[in-house]
């Protein structure tokens, strides 16, 4: 490691999510500095449309940054580069000058669906895929295209048929990350994880990443329309004069490619070497670990995909809706405005619920929560599936619900445990815990008794994503190596599981898989529409 401390060199880290733009100032070490949010709004339509606009987004990172900058805990000619970490698969179309051309397309807009089906359908199906359409891809990325319509892939051919003259008039379709890149640098390029679910890449020798040209000419989409690629530990270019100003920053800085936030927070939670598990819990959630071999489990959506460290592949299973769901909660059932109700939501809503799930016996009282509201993508792929309370008596209260919603999203993350552990072909003893939701003792012990898991937090849960992107760039700077991060990731408590509340949560779990069982073709009658 070199020895950079007298100098205090700083990133400025951006976690760019769903809610809103986080920026921190960390040291090149890790350690958190200060921070700062802004939040932006997602624009939801009917068909499964989830919007955002780039123009809040940039604007929440200046307002962020500005707030850093001013609060004077580390002065501006102290920080050496911006990193950026942000939603994975959320899509925008630019023009030669590098300006949106209409709202980016996000994670959760499914509108690409019926675009997906029709280029991956074939006489013999398996799982919804043509059995001569998918074998390519799995050949090739390990995976292939969710038919849920979620990845940037579908974005992009929604956009082709839909919106045909955007699509005309698009130089270049990015991810997010690689879109705020240009905003700072000017310089259109991806990184080889965050172009990954476009679907166009051969992942086969992970240490040579290229475009493939029978994938995208099956998809009858535009090669010249994808960006450069190279490594997250490159070095895009320095702040334009532009950025820099809006910033309040020099010119010199420099901007590293760094990864998307599934790859990002998997560094930042330090689980950087080969089957070390983390758990992420924001708006949405998911289980990984790097993995030192290509494969693919197609039933439950698990592929090996590139990861944030050249070289390295890591395996995702990803729930749609998490934390998002107690928001939901929050601003749609509890304090949703109509004629019997005006009232706000108080100050901290979510440590008060927080103490009243604490309250409530494990179980919520025979209450279940099953947390599809958006469809699910992982371990099943399917956009009709729906959220629901079951087990509702006369004696049922909002506290009991209140439990039950966390003790949902937990149910949904051991189906998915099970499969990233076959995957993995071991169990993960301890799980390292990051995320908003992490921020939560009893969610973080609900997490232990349902997962039968001890579950680690990492210190500042909620920077996970930023200093993971910070690391990155530090990385790409030579400051340190990802051998080294373990060493600096530092944990505030371990929640350890309780025999007796395990046994209960095991038979909760095996009904709420029965009624995913019972009720999906319901579902699907209902919503397929």
């Amino acid at each position: 490691m070199n020895n950079a401390e007298n100098k205090k060199p700083y990133i400025l880290a951006i976690d760019h999510g769903t809610s809103g733009c986080k920026v921190a100032v960390i040291s090149i070490h890790g350690e958190v500095v200060d921070s700062a949010f802004e939040p932006t709004p997602i624009y939801f339509s009917q068909g499964g449309g989830a919007e955002q606009d780039t123009g809040d987004w940039w604007n929440g990172i200046v307002n962020a940054t500005k707030k850093l900058i001013g609060g004077g805990r580390v002065k501006p000619q102290d920080i050496v580069s911006v990193a950026v970490s942000s939603t994975f698969s959320t899509t925008v179309a630019v023009d030669k000058q590098g300006k949106a051309l209409m709202r980016a397309i996000t994670w959760m807009d499914s509108r690409g669906a019926p675009f997906i089906k029709e280029a991956m359908s074939g006489m013999v199906n398996i799982q919804g895929y043509g059995l001569s359409k998918i074998l390519p891809w799995i050949q090739k990325t390990a995976g292939g295209p969710q038919l849920s319509g979620k990845d940037d892939i579908a974005h992009v051919l929604f956009i082709q048929h839909k919106y045909p003259e955007v699509y005309e008039k698009t130089y270049k379709f990015l991810g997010s990350k690689d879109y705020l890149n240009l905003k700072l640098t000017g310089q259109f390029s991806a990184s080889y994880d965050s172009i990954m679910l476009f679907w166009i890449t051969d992942t086969r020798d992970i240490n040579n990443i290229q475009y493939d040209d029978t994938l995208i000419k099956r998809l009858k989409i535009d090669k010249e329309k994808l960006p450069e690629l190279i490594k997250s530990t490159d070095i895009v270019g320095t702040l334009t004069k532009e950025a820099a100003e809006s910033l309040g920053l020099s010119t010199g800085v420099k901007v590293a490619s760094c990864s998307p936030d599934h790859q990002s927070a998997l560094v930042g939670s330090g689980a950087v070497r080969d089957f070390e598990g983390h758990l992420y819990i924001g708006t949405s959630s998911w289980i990984e670990c790097i993995v030192p071999y290509k494969k693919t489990d197609m039933f439950h959506s698990i592929a090996s995909i590139p990861s944030a460290i050249p070289g390295k592949y890591q395996c995702i299973d990803e729930q749609d809706i998490a934390g998002g769901s107690l928001p939901f909660l929050l601003n749609n059932i509890m304090f949703y405005e109509n004629e019997l109700n005006h009232t706000l939501p108080p100050d901290t809503p979510y440590q008060r619920m927080d103490k009243i799930a604490a309250q409530v016996p494990p179980g919520s009282n025979g209450v279940i929560f099953t947390p599809w509201l958006n469809g699910e993508r992982s371990p099943v792929d399917t956009t009709t599936l729906r959220g629901g309370l079951y087990n509702i008596s006369i004696t049922t209260n909002m506290n009991d619900v209140i439990r039950a919603f966390f003790e949902g999203v937990a149910y949904n993350t051991r189906w998915n445990l099970r499969y990233v552990e076959k995957f993995a072909g071991r169990r993960f003893e301890t799980i390292n815990i990051i995320g908003g939701g992490a921020q939560s003792d009893i969610w973080c012990q609900i997490f232990a008794d349902v997962l039968d898991r001890n579950i680690r937090r990492v210190n500042d849960p909620l920077q996970a994503n930023a200093r993971g992107a910070a690391f990155i760039a530090s990385v790409a700077l030579g400051y340190i190596s990802f051998d080294d991060i373990p060493s600096l990731i530092e944990y505030n408590r371990t929640f350890s599981p309780d025999k007796k509340n395990s046994s209960l949560y095991e038979n909760l779990f095996h009904e709420f898989l029965n009624i995913y069982k019972k009720n999906k073709a319901m579902y699907h009658r209902l919503n397929s529409l």
